[in-house]
């Protein structure tokens, strides 16, 4: 008779230790607890310690951290008919607990298709080349379109990234001809411009010695001079007359 009471009272014991710690519950700093007694909403609980009521209050744990979601590469065809595969990052965190819980099943399931199907439909009426160019206006719009669809649920996209384009192997042969016919013009132009202002200094610089008789003569000299020094074998040049004019004169007068 004594060792089935004391069965007893080791069992209810145990029982009551079993409900003090399943009533018992500790959340951290970035952690909420939704409350449910009976099915029905009771509110929200956390961070910190606090007690439920074992078998009939069940509490559902919700982060409040933000989730860094990829989504998986999309296969779009761009408004030129252009097909691509993108895929992008989104960063979300749960705003309100209580509608993470209630009004849907699994908000980061259903935040990952929303983000899927609205990157197909938003690069759809994109262009390749603001895909490509314009990328953080295409980026603003996906957050604010996929923001505006998870806000019912308590969830907050803060940021949307398309992170790479893949495009096929066709377009990008045609993308580099572009790119180096681009650098080829640019080329052309650049010497073109080169040799205009070129030509404007040697216009000037005959303008110079048209109007000087002495300065050709001193940089036909000084062409000779170079010359001499360059090159070891013998060189005749004509002389010109107005060069050796004046010592001929001084020679008549003599």
């Amino acid at each position: 008779m004594y060792l089935g009471t004391l069965v007893l009272i080791v069992f209810v014991a145990i029982f009551a230790l079993i409900l003090l710690f399943s009533a018992i519950k500790v959340l951290k700093e970035y952690e909420r607890g939704v409350i449910l007694r009976f099915g029905r909403l009771r509110g929200t609980k956390g961070p910190g310690i606090f007690v439920i009521i074992p078998f009939v209050d069940k509490m559902i744990k919700v982060d409040l951290r933000t989730v860094t979601m990829d989504v998986p590469p999309q296969d779009v065809i761009t408004r030129d008919n252009v097909p691509v595969k993108v895929n992008a990052v989104v960063y979300f965190r749960v705003m309100d607990p209580e509608k993470a819980v209630i009004e849907i099943e699994n908000y980061i399931v259903a935040t990952s298709q929303i983000a899927q199907t609205t990157l197909r439909s938003i690069l759809g009426q994109a262009e390749l080349d603001d895909l490509l160019a314009r990328r953080d206006k295409i980026n603003k719009e996906l957050q604010t379109i996929i923001d505006e669809q998870t806000d019912p649920w308590g969830v907050k996209v803060s940021t949307v990234e398309i992170k790479d384009v893949e495009l096929p192997q066709t377009m990008q042969r045609a993308m580099a001809k572009q790119a180096e016919a681009e650098r080829e013009r640019r080329a052309k132009v650049i010497n073109a411009e080169g040799e205009y202002q070129a030509s404007e200094k040697l216009f000037d610089a005959a303008e110079v010695l048209r109007k000087s008789p002495v300065s050709v003569q001193l940089r036909f000299l000084q062409t000779l001079r170079e010359i001499a020094v360059e090159q070891n074998s013998t060189i005749i040049f004509p002389v010109p007359v107005d060069l050796i004019k004046p010592f001929i004169e001084k020679g008549e007068k003599i």
